[in-house]
């Protein structure tokens, strides 16, 4: 370019111009990366010196009384400053509840033994959720209604008569049956004077009453209810129980749309096994279905992670000895080719008793599925869904299983 050129000052003087534009952002950069700066050289904080150079109250205290920090464009470095320190003690005080959470149970290993861990924060926060209609409602709940049957237990199969004193039913039964509370509260509310039978106050515990006797409670006459019979096919992520304190999905959620009786599950099922599973306001089914002496049969389809080998299938049907005595097997087939898809049959009811099994042996179940339970299949019942027994599976659980 020429020395006479006249467009030379021109572009000098842009370019020096940029330069000083580009110092002087440097500068200021510097001079925030400073300004928001919380310790010197020497390690000590200096928040309190800005403050005071601002004249202002400590953040706390302007915090309390009602001042916000201010995020417009323009605002002072101190306020933005400022909030930074008052999220700062928010993350140790959410640290500190963090380290003061109870231990709670996470599940089993593959020894089946129980797992303990830390209870995160989000789970000491989750708060229920009401469930109803439309996006709130679990898909999980069986939407079409079921025929509920009429049962008729006067007619009773041929060889079995009634004895004189099947008319008499124990009071706690009767008040259990009304759907009031459970035998065990039904003594207490006896002991205390609130129940009376034709008239008369009762605080006997053991008093036998008959079913067109007039019991009342807390002013109102009761009356046993109808027996109701459901079985139902769990699937995976339900717990059996009734409540939980931990506010897990139990199989209460599943059959609350089905009758209006207070009804209970009779045995349980783990959290990720699923199958059949029954309920009822029967105790006296509940509880024979439940003693181990009346040994109820009951068929499993287990899935394990590796093949089960011969000499292992060889010592289950043997009969393993565990930690709780001994597992008797009725019978077990391999159901794939690669031996990892099996059929169980036992009669025992003990608590995890099938995977404790497999467990033994160094298996793990991935899958485990209760295809039959006292000669009750799932035939036309999909996973979630539940149906009313019909008389004649009724008859045969009470008088013949």
């Amino acid at each position: 370019m020429r020395k006479n050129n006249s467009r030379k000052p021109f572009f000098s003087q842009d370019k020096q111009a940029k330069k000083g534009e580009d110092s002087n952002e440097s500068k200021g950069f510097e001079s925030k990366k400073k300004s928001f700066g919380s310790f010197d050289k020497k390690g000590k904080d200096t928040r309190g010196k800005f403050e005071k150079e601002e004249g202002k109250a400590p953040f706390k205290k302007r915090f309390e009384e009602g001042e916000r920090p201010k995020f417009e464009k323009g605002a002072k470095r101190s306020e933005k400053r400022f909030f930074g320190e008052g999220e700062k003690e928010f993350e140790k005080n959410q640290s500190k509840d963090f380290k003061s959470s109870k231990r709670v149970y996470l599940g089993r290993g593959k020894d089946q033994k129980p797992i303990y861990g830390e209870r995160t924060a989000d789970f000491s926060e989750k708060k229920s959720v009401k469930r109803g209609f439309g996006k709130n409602r679990p898909s999980r709940i069986q939407n079409s209604e079921v025929v509920r049957p009429e049962y008729e237990f006067d007619n009773l199969p041929k060889g079995k008569k009634k004895n004189s004193g099947d008319d008499l039913i124990r009071l706690n039964k009767y008040i259990a049956n009304s759907g009031i509370c459970s035998r065990r509260e039904a003594d207490e509310l006896i002991a205390q004077g609130l129940v009376s039978v034709n008239g008369q106050v009762v605080t006997e515990l053991g008093m036998k009453v008959q079913r067109n006797d007039r019991v009342v409670y807390n002013g109102k006459r009761i009356n046993p209810e109808k027996p109701v019979y459901i079985l139902l096919n769990k699937p995976k992520d339900f717990i059996t129980t009734t409540e939980d304190p931990m506010e897990r999905k139990t199989v209460m959620k599943l059959v609350e749309n089905a009758c209006e009786e207070r009804i209970f599950p009779v045995g349980r099922l783990d959290r990720n096994t699923t199958g059949l599973l029954l309920f009822t306001n029967d105790g006296e089914l509940a509880a024979k279905l439940s003693h181990p002496s009346n040994e109820i049969k009951k068929i499993y389809q287990v899935t394990l992670d590796k093949p089960l080998t011969k000499n292992d299938e060889e010592a289950i049907r043997e009969g393993l000895t565990l930690e709780d005595g001994p597992a008797a097997v009725d019978d077990l087939q391999v159901l794939s080719l690669d031996r990892k898809i099996l059929g169980l049959e036992i009669h025992i009811g003990r608590n995890r008793i099938v995977r404790r099994i497999f467990a033994h042996l160094g298996y793990d179940v991935v899958a485990l599925d209760r295809v039959l339970y006292a000669g009750l299949d799932k035939k036309d019942l999909k996973r979630g869904n539940y149906r009313f027994l019909t008389e004649k599976e009724v008859m045969r659980l009470k008088f013949f299983s």
